[in-house]
């Protein structure tokens, strides 16, 4: 069984940093590429960022490329999301997500993840 666990969220002030983590277990993470998607109430699914399945490749949302930052840990099946000087308009639920192909690259369609993790809340006070 393939599970995702996020973790590492929680209330912040405007300015503040906050890294996620996504632990995967029941498959060989390194052969897949990730990614990180927001929620918000009433809105549509957002993408945030995504990385190659050996980490070398990564894109981002442009409007939160410079404050974000997506890595990965093979040896420790690990996604991490860095987060710098959070904004308000960043409170979301956070997931991860797991491409469905072998040796998969960068992509910022939800289509192409099968695997996703239950989120973690990041809420940002002004």
């Amino acid at each position: 069984q393939v599970q995702l666990v996020e973790s590492g969220g929680g209330l912040v002030q405007a300015g503040d940093s906050l890294k996620l983590s996504c632990v995967v277990s029941g498959r060989t993470f390194a052969r897949f590429g990730m990614a990180w998607f927001r929620f918000v109430p009433g809105a549509e699914r957002e993408f945030v960022a995504s990385i190659s399945f050996s980490g070398r490749d990564k894109i981002y949302a442009d409007s939160l490329k410079d404050r974000f930052a997506i890595n990965r840990d093979n040896t420790k099946s690990e996604l991490t999301l860095e987060m710098n000087n959070l904004k308000p308009e960043d409170t979301a639920v956070y997931h991860c997500a797991m491409n469905d192909d072998t040796y998969s690259s960068t992509s910022s369609r939800a289509s192409d993840y099968f695997y996703w993790g239950q989120g973690t809340q990041v809420t940002v006070s002004s």
